[in-house]
């Protein structure tokens, strides 16, 4: 296993790219898949109540994830490029500060978490009405941001060294435990809301001691040495200035989150709140796959990169987009052809269906041009262009939507929450466009012999 690597380098882009993004995607939709029974089981066993304030907790949840994801995939990068350019030695240590960075994440998302938790949740938008079951929820949940946080960040070295079958049976084991346990606290123990927190943290804890195992047995190409645990200043830095745009992409999408939530409560109550939950887990289920695909190109980006082969770089990434278009278009027409029924799986409150249906059309209005942006951004990070990347991860979010959700509800209400979102994608489209322009030397076919450019 110690030359998993290696192939990156060297095997057809086309196989490469399916033996990569395949394991990732099922492993995304595995995941988005536990999420989604998730609120299923909430939905059914709580009820609408419980939907609401497991959407309230989703902040949190985003803003550890946006740390994990900063470290793991800033952290992927360096990783892969030193590999591809055979610098063994920067790849190990790099590895330690990641592993020491994440517990740091997780242990202090527990401590702050815990010691914040009602005005947090107030502030996330949680009504008298659904506080008491955000606190039920969430004050569970914070005791596997440990485990959590180390596996999300694990899960990107894993695939940075070729090893996408790992990080697949990882996720998968986590959703399945968890589709597995959930239901046997809520239901069985009579937990309700707790049960869900308590499966879900019991999933993540071994799913956490599946991956620790995979690195001590030495499966990996990356050996986890004591001394390189010390986080070394310069790895450090190189590694989040890469990751702040995964950081930046997830954490605004957490104030996102944040806002819509106190304005759907403003403008349509606590139902209103519960349909944005509804939609969100529709999402990640929906653009998961696209997901996936950035995470198989990643890696045969970054190795390629650093071992400046840049005409395997640009196969792989117009392969990349293309499939992420596929993909996202078929969430489209899924989307708009059966809104009523995604949000039946969910709920059978008629009330919440029919605010539900004309969210979820507006939202996915132009969800087809996702999955290119989706690329583009991982694409940015993968040849280590922080810069690119960083603006690609602010404009979707923090440029257009966040502007948009308090503008447009002054006119149109409730509709105008909804609208922000296509109008938001539209501009971020633009500048994903832009961007491409002036980095066409990696976009552009090879036949255009724009390849070759310096480091």
């Amino acid at each position: 296993m110690k030359v998993q690597s290696e192939r990156l380098g060297t095997a057809p882009i086309p196989k490469l790219l399916v033996d990569l993004a395949l394991p990732a995607t099922v492993g995304m939709v595995a995941m988005a898949l536990h999420n989604v029974i998730d609120a299923i089981y909430i939905g059914r066993g709580v009820g609408t109540e419980g939907v609401a304030a497991a959407a309230i907790t989703f902040p949190l949840n985003m803003i550890i994830m946006a740390l994990s994801g900063a470290i793991g995939i800033g952290g992927a990068s360096v990783v892969s490029r030193a590999l591809g350019a055979g610098l063994r030695e920067k790849a190990d240590k790099a590895f330690g500060s990641i592993i020491s960075m994440t517990l740091i994440v997780g242990i202090a998302g527990i401590v702050l978490g815990l010691t914040y938790l009602t005005p947090m949740l107030r502030l996330f938008g949680a009504s008298d009405a659904i506080l008491p079951y955000s606190c039920d929820y969430l004050g569970i949940i914070l005791y596997g941001t440990a485990f959590f946080s180390f596996t999300f960040a694990m899960n990107n070295l894993v695939r940075a060294e070729g090893n996408a079958r790992v990080a697949m049976a990882t996720m998968i084991t986590s959703s399945v435990l968890n589709i597995i346990i959930t239901p046997i606290f809520m239901f069985g123990f009579n937990l309700g809301i707790k049960g869900a927190a308590y499966g879900t943290v019991a999933a993540q804890f071994i799913t956490s001691m599946f991956l620790l195992i995979y690195f001590l047995t030495g499966k990996s190409t990356l050996t986890i040495r004591l001394p390189f645990l010390v986080p070394r200043f310069n790895l450090v830095k190189e590694i989040l200035s890469i990751g702040a745009s995964a950081f930046v992409r997830q954490g605004s999408s957490s104030i996102m989150i944040i806002i819509a939530n106190n304005l759907l409560v403003h403008y349509g109550g606590d139902l209103a709140l519960a349909a944005l939950g509804i939609i969100h887990r529709v999402i990640m289920f929906t653009l998961m796959p696209s997901l996936g695909i950035v995470q198989g190109a990643l890696p045969i980006v970054g190795f390629n990169y650093g071992a400046k082969q840049r005409a395997r770089v640009n196969e792989a990434i117009l392969l990349a987009i293309k499939a992420a278009t596929v993909i996202s278009s078929l969430a489209f027409i899924l989307v708009m052809g059966f809104p009523g029924l995604l949000m039946r799986i969910f709920t059978n409150d008629p009330a919440l269906i029919n605010m539900g249906i004309p969210g979820l059309r507006l939202i996915f209005a132009l969800s087809f041009t996702i999955g290119m942006q989706m690329v583009v951004g991982g694409i940015f990070q993968a040849l280590g262009k922080a810069v690119e990347a960083f603006i690609m991860s602010m404009a979707r979010q923090v440029i257009f939507l966040i502007p948009a959700l308090f503008l447009f509800p002054l006119f149109l209400g409730l509709e105008g929450i909804w609208l922000a979102f296509p109008v938001a994608d539209l501009f971020a489209l633009v500048m994903t466009i832009v961007l491409i322009r002036m980095n066409k030397e990696f976009f552009v076919p090879k036949s255009e012999k724009l390849i070759a450019v310096s480091s």
